[in-house]
């Protein structure tokens, strides 16, 4: 990747004789952070899909693991944190689970041959970057939307219906496989309150998470922490779609339509900063409405999760019993990956079901 202090582009003479503009720039200190701090931000506006930020498939392979690393590894952190590094691998098992099942659905719907052109080369090759090829854009892209990045080597916008799906999911999942540096692990950890909750209703227990009790005042705010996003993202993409002019700014009808939209505010409001494409979100209504969305979607959920670990460190710490739900087993990560893809059904599914899945079905 190129690194200068060029303030104007390069002419160069190629090789047959041409004159050819190269742009430059501080390119690959950039590329690295936004990879590794989850950020996303690209320098040329083709993000990683540009030669000169994403130059071969090896620095793909690359950045996508600049994406997961710190955010996977928060998870032995606190396992040293509070004591016990087995609730940490507890952790980062919810964490690779829902990655692997998004990451090898992402895959399985984007080499599927619908359509007479991806049936003749083999995959939904639309929109992808050819030296990467369709499986490790698909890769790329099911990571950096379970991450809070935004970066992307592909355009998400032509992906089929349902791996366009997959990318929302990840982001509606609040980002927590591995989710962004920190924010992903307290995500995951709010919704382990919820499954000891649950799982605590149950048995008729008062429920229990690492020797703190979970009474009515940290369910609430608990459950207000998952609401708040889905209220945000649903809102604005109701107001959006029932507004003429709003759905003017779309670049397709019908249910794609709606799945622009639809991503544009789940990206939002989840700080994640990528784009399915296909809006215009460059106007004075959709750039207000999206800043709020991100405006809301960061300070919100982090007030919430301020009262809650609040509301815990005011508790003293209780004593392990034999009614105490273990939290380090299989049984428990089994718990958190299905109470965590059943609530994000529950809240999405009805906008999913209007948007990508009825493109899926026509």
């Amino acid at each position: 990747m190129i690194q200068n202090l060029h303030l104007h582009d390069q002419v160069v003479t190629t090789l047959g004789g041409a004159e050819q503009t190269l742009p430059g720039g501080p390119v690959a200190s950039q590329e690295a952070i936004k990879n590794l701090g989850t950020n996303g931000g690209g320098f040329f506006n083709a993000n990683a899909a540009h030669p000169f930020e994403n130059p071969a498939t090896w620095t793909n392979w690359l950045e996508i693991f600049l994406l997961m690393v710190i955010a996977f590894s928060l998870p032995r952190t606190f396992g040293r944190m509070v004591g016990s590094p087995k609730q940490g691998y507890a952790v980062t098992a919810v964490m690779g689970v829902l990655a692997l099942l998004s990451i090898g659905l992402v895959n399985l719907f984007q080499l599927q041959h619908h359509g007479t052109v991806p049936a003749a080369v083999g995959a939904a090759s639309e929109g992808v970057e050819q030296r990467f090829g369709v499986a490790n854009s698909a890769t790329f892209g099911a990571v950096t939307t379970l991450t809070s990045t935004g970066a992307v080597d592909s355009a998400h916008d032509s992906y089929t219906s349902l791996g366009g799906m997959m990318l929302m999911f990840n982001m509606q999942l609040g980002e927590v496989a591995p989710g962004g540096v920190g924010s992903g692990l307290y995500g995951l950890l709010i919704l382990a309150v919820i499954t000891v909750f649950v799982a605590g209703l149950m048995v008729g227990r008062t429920p229990e998470y690492l020797g703190k009790k979970i009474t009515p005042r940290e369910i609430k705010l608990a459950a207000g922490y998952f609401l708040v996003t889905p209220v945000i993202v649903l809102t604005g993409t109701a107001i959006a779609v029932a507004m003429p002019g709003q759905r003017a700014s779309m670049l397709n009808s019908g249910p794609h339509g709606l799945s622009e939209v639809l991503y544009a505010f789940t990206s939002a409001a989840n700080n994640n900063g990528s784009a399915f494409g296909g809006l215009t979100g460059n106007t004075e209504w959709f750039n207000t409405a999206l800043g709020l969305a991100m405006l809301l979607g960061r300070f919100l959920p982090l007030i919430l999760v301020l009262g809650l670990a609040g509301s815990f460190a005011r508790q003293g710490s209780t004593p392990a019993s034999e009614g105490t739900l273990p939290t380090h087993r299989p049984q428990f990560v089994g718990l958190v990956v299905g109470v965590t893809l059943i609530l994000v059904a529950l809240t999405f599914l009805p906008a999913l079901a209007l948007g990508p899945l009825a493109e899926g079905i026509h």
